[in-house]
């Protein structure tokens, strides 16, 4: 459930960026210049870049990345648009700060500097440090269920819902890999061409989408008791098939950003009344740690409302909010092991 307060910050996020028309740098008159300039001549003052070459008819003869150089290299570097835009962008607010102004967003997005090629590189660590959270949380269930606590006679463990926790850890997995690749580099669809949308962009949305819609499911189930399959199926089945078509609906015919917004936030509006009904009306021991979760990040989610500037180009609001994400995703784990043991415990002692 930790992962439902980052993806509706996401998504939301992502939607105001696709649905504004400009932020407020893109309609500065001197950073329209600068980035006109640049496009034409491959150079911001007297910095000049190996991407933008052009014919002697001003023709540009950038090829396919591919034709270019190879994968290392390209993941280190930008194509001509998105230097200029990077250096026109550092160069106006410069010019901003001398003159006592508060920064201002391009693209939909704060100014922020480059590491080592990577455009936001406190948002890529703490995702990767999430990935590694879950990672753990993962294996340390597995060695739970599989080796520490009793089996059944056929070595199946008692706790019913392993495999639909594995799913989920997998998935979650998935989605923060897929969030470190999207922060790593600015290839979000801009402003200024907003069809153009980034295969990363779109890899990002389904993996928090799926599990998003994911969640949901696992919610009904687990906050229910449903230990049967045929009632484990006729949850699942229309949840998975809404979601599915949903996200087949967005990369196949129109990435319709508040439409998936809306989506998103409705499921995971239900997964955490789900779970937080089921935290107070439970006797379960560890139920604590569910509360924990669920008011720390609602209190978490209000970086994403009280968002700032990064901080020497670096710390903004989102990365703070991407490091909150790292306890409660370890409180959450501890939860789910204790809800095994606890489980496990209570058959144990019927079958006695």
């Amino acid at each position: 459930m930790a992962n439902c307060y980052w993806i509706i910050c996401f998504l939301v996020l992502c939607c105001l960026v696709g649905v504004y028309e400009a932020s407020a740098g893109d309609s500065d008159p001197l950073y329209r210049s600068c980035l006109k300039q640049c496009e034409k001549t491959g150079c911001v003052g007297e910095r000049c870049f190996s991407h933008c070459k052009f014919s002697s008819d001003d023709s540009s003869l950038d090829s396919p990345w591919y034709m270019q150089q190879p994968l290392y290299l390209w993941w280190k570097q930008w194509d001509c648009q998105s230097d200029c835009r990077y250096h026109c962008m550092f160069d106006r607010e410069k010019e901003r700060a001398e003159l006592g102004q508060w920064p201002v967003k391009y693209n939909g997005k704060w100014p922020f500097q480059r590491l080592y090629g990577v455009q936001e590189p406190l948002s890529v660590a703490f995702s990767a440090l999430n990935f590694a959270m879950h990672f753990h949380g993962l294996v340390c269930f597995c060695s739970l269920v599989y080796y520490k606590l009793p089996l059944k006679p056929d070595k199946r463990p008692f706790y019913d819902y392993v495999g639909l926790w594995i799913i989920y850890g997998l998935l979650s997995m998935n989605a923060w890999f897929c969030s470190a690749v999207f922060h790593s580099r600015n290839l979000t669809a801009s402003i200024l061409n907003y069809r153009d949308i980034d295969l990363t962009e779109k890899l990002d949305y389904s993996s928090a989408v799926a599990l998003l819609g994911y969640s949901m499911i696992l919610a009904i189930i687990r906050s229910f008791g449903l230990r049967h399959d045929a009632a484990r199926v006729m949850v699942a089945a229309p949840l998975i098939a809404f979601t599915t078509t949903h996200i087949l609906f967005l990369h196949n015919y129109e990435m319709d950003y508040g439409w998936n917004m809306k989506v998103s936030v409705a499921m995971g509006i239900v997964q955490l009344v789900t779970w937080s009904i089921w935290a107070g009306v439970t006797r379960h021991p560890c139920r604590w740690k569910l509360w924990i979760v669920v008011v720390g990040g609602s209190l978490a989610m209000l970086l994403e409302i009280f968002d700032f500037p990064p901080y020497q180009g670096l710390l903004d609001a989102h990365a703070l909010w991407h490091a909150s994400t790292i306890p409660l995703t370890y409180i959450w784990w501890s939860f789910i092991k204790d809800d095994a043991d606890y489980i496990t415990s209570n058959l144990l002692k019927k079958v006695k």
